[in-house]
């Protein structure tokens, strides 16, 4: 029974992750693939094939991404993108959205840096990511700290602290790693941190 059990639990431990994977792959690719397949099916109708929608959409993105580096394009997309930046209301959520798209994509990309915070008061520490180090620009007092977002377990949501430089101690672990150890609780930590580098 016991032999049983064990086998049983060891096929839940295998299963599972699979069907959670192919899960949630399966509903991505439905959902990027609804983007322009569901415009592109009256037309094809029958003939309409799973993944044109997706091939669609990347090229159409791919060729967004080319027309910008052309000069007339290229500055008719900067009008664009000036004037959403000065309607009331669409410039705070165009914002929002394009400096998290760029953090992720940009050259200067967030959520790179993993920080080791103390919380005050104690010998505890979390796990956090630096997600701009450059806050002189949002408020001058604040030209010696840094911005830290610390994600939540089993989940994305989190806080952000406003942090002095000299308490957020940077370590040499792949944010990938981090963002795995946090979110998990501390139950997947494989990576083991080569060296601790202190920001300055």
């Amino acid at each position: 029974m016991k032999s049983i059990v064990k086998n049983f639990i060891n096929g839940i431990l295998t299963i599972v992750p699979i069907i959670l994977v192919v899960y949630v792959i399966y509903k991505t690719f439905l959902f990027l693939d609804g983007l322009l397949g569901n415009s592109l099916k009256p037309y094809f109708k029958e003939d309409y094939i799973p993944g044109i929608g997706l091939l669609t959409t990347i090229i159409l993105i791919t060729l967004l991404g080319w027309l910008s580096t052309k000069y007339v394009t290229g500055k008719m997309i900067r009008l664009i993108d000036r004037l959403l930046e000065k309607i009331p209301v669409v410039k705070t959520i165009y914002s929002v959205i394009k400096d998290t798209v760029q953090s992720f994509l940009g050259d200067k990309k967030s959520f790179s840096k993993v920080a080791l915070v103390i919380i005050p008061g104690t010998e505890m520490r979390s796990v956090g990511f630096i997600t701009s180090e450059q806050l002189e620009d949002f408020y001058s007092p604040l030209k010696d700290h840094v911005a830290v977002y610390i994600p939540q377990t089993f989940q994305v949501a989190g806080f952000t602290f406003l942090i002095p430089k000299e308490q957020v101690e940077i370590i040499d672990v792949k944010a990938e790693d981090a963002m795995k150890f946090v979110l998990s609780g501390g139950m997947t930590s494989s990576s083991k941190s080569k060296g601790n580098i202190v920001a300055k």
